[in-house]
């Protein structure tokens, strides 16, 4: 049995893949309603809490909110699930339309309203839940239906969900032919299960049980590593499904894959952090999971990405989402150590720089692959450090620099590079970008300098006419002779 610790990092680059995946969703549907205000006092009829209502919303649940968290992270996604002729079913429709990336079969179920759960709260904290939905299978007609839609959905897609929250469009009927379909065309197929029975789901790649349903289906305790691979184990062979994606709470999660010779295990340790709500957690890990190997990322990456955002949803009230700058800020968190407030996502740096700008700051900018820093980068930041008030450095990703570089660069990863770099004094902020120019980053921050190496024209520089547009400068720095990272390299290697 080959057990492992992985805490591992999404770079830019890995997640800017997830927008090449396609995944099918197929399941039960609702529509969640937030209904928020303040506990100040207890009712005199009755010892309950008496809400002031300040605001009301909804949000889509079940199916609609993996098909949600899928768009979010920047995949394609089909789905398929059945709804009712009713207002709360054109709610539904009308949520799914705002998704540019999904495209929406849906089946009019004619023996059923549109599922609706409704939450009370008090700041971040439920009061009560009131549920209105039909639990039952669907009639034979309509199950015929959702079949059929999701057979035409499954070319092109990369993975599919089934989305069973047991109210009755995944029938065990349903399940089978849907696993069927699916595994003759190739297509991974990854469930989040329901009730103690998983069997129902026999021949599905992946499924992805938090820690109690683990231990109900498998009758076994699940309370450390050794106790979470043998309840994985149990269920592998007792459901005959290829392997489990255990969602551990504080504990992360533990990724359990069949193998010929030996199980291969990986647990993935969370980051502590503040738990404001665990609703949708779960929709959220089988689509990052998904959208990972749909988008061809190994199954370890993928659970990865699905760890990080898990987490991040969790920090968040009610049904939510997690986004790739989210992720990626997250990952460098680990590796960015003292450093991290320094390093942001573009849109984090956006806020800042305009905060900077309020403040009255003129702000800088310049950017370079930052490969081995050397005394002329050390002079390159110096120079633009002391031109302005507020300096920005735009870092290219490992992927940018490998297409600039060559195939054997860069030597350090994006994330120790950007540790270096906002470990110096005169760089203010870091960005990590992975387009082969800084163009889109300097449009977005529009900062008052541009700088760049003497070695440069103006006319030569990216950005150059921009900048002077918008009322900025441009600053050649003077170069400090006999430094480049290359030469450096090619002096280690014996060139």
């Amino acid at each position: 049995m080959n057990d492992t610790i992985v805490s591992g990092a999404a770079d830019t680059d890995t997640l800017s893949r997830l927008t090449q995946g396609t995944v099918l969703v197929v399941g039960d549907i609702m529509l969640d309603r937030f209904v928020e205000g303040a506990v100040e006092r207890i009712s005199p009829e009755a010892p309950i809490p008496i809400l002031r209502v300040t605001n009301e919303r909804q949000a889509l649940g079940g199916a609609g909110n993996v098909a949600r968290n899928i768009a979010s992270l920047g995949g394609s996604v089909r789905l398929v699930t059945a709804i009712g002729n009713d207002p709360a079913g054109r709610s539904v429709l009308a949520e799914l339309a705002e998704m540019e990336t999904a495209e929406v079969l849906p089946v009019t179920a004619s023996d059923r309203p549109t599922g609706v759960k409704t939450r009370y709260m008090a700041a971040t904290q439920q009061l009560l839940r009131a549920d209105r939905e039909t639990v039952a299978p669907l009639s034979t007609t309509d199950a015929t239906a959702i079949v059929t839609r999701a057979k035409s959905a499954l070319d092109g897609a990369g993975a599919m969900i089934l989305s069973d929250y047991g109210k009755g469009v995944l029938a065990p009927e349903t399940l089978s032919e849907l696993i069927t379909i699916a595994r003759e065309a190739g297509v991974p197929v990854l469930v989040d299960p329901k009730g103690r029975d998983f069997s129902i789901y026999r021949g599905a790649s992946l499924l992805t049980p938090n820690r109690q349903e683990l231990s109900l289906a498998s009758g076994m305790p699940t309370d450390n590593d050794q106790e979470i691979a043998a309840a994985c184990a149990t269920i592998t062979q007792n459901a005959g499904v290829d392997g489990l994606l255990a969602t551990r709470s504080e504990q992360g999660m533990t990724l359990y894959r069949t193998d010929a010779e030996a199980p291969q295990i990986d647990n993935l340790p969370t980051r502590a952090r503040a738990v404001y709500d665990v609703v949708g957690a779960g929709d959220t890990v089988i689509a990052a999971m998904a959208l990972g190997l749909a988008a061809g990322l190994d199954p370890v990456a993928s659970a990865q990405i699905a760890n990080r955002a898990a987490g991040i949803v969790v920090g968040k009230v009610g049904t939510a989402v997690a986004y790739p700058d989210e992720i990626l800020a997250d990952s460098h968190e680990d590796a960015f150590a003292g450093a991290e407030t320094k390093c942001a996502p573009l849109s984090e740096a956006i806020d800042r720089v305009a905060g900077w700008r309020r403040e009255g700051h003129k702000v800088g900018f310049t950017n370079g692959c930052f490969d081995l820093l050397h005394p002329g980068h050390v002079s390159l930041i110096s120079q633009a450090a002391a031109a302005c008030d507020k300096l920005v450095l735009g870092l290219n990703s490992d992927e940018s620099v490998r297409r600039l570089k060559g195939e054997s660069r860069p030597i350090q990863s994006e994330a120790s590079r950007a540790t270096v770099l906002a470990s110096l004094e005169g760089v203010d902020l870091v960005v990590v970008f992975g387009s082969d120019t800084p163009l889109e980053l300097i449009n977005a921050l529009k900062p008052d300098l541009l700088v760049k190496g003497a070695d440069y024209t103006k006319d030569k520089v990216v950005g150059a006419d921009e900048v002077e547009s918008w009322g900025g400068q441009v600053m050649l720095a003077e170069l400090v002779a006999n430094q480049s990272t290359t030469s450096i390299a090619k002096r280690m290697n014996g060139k």
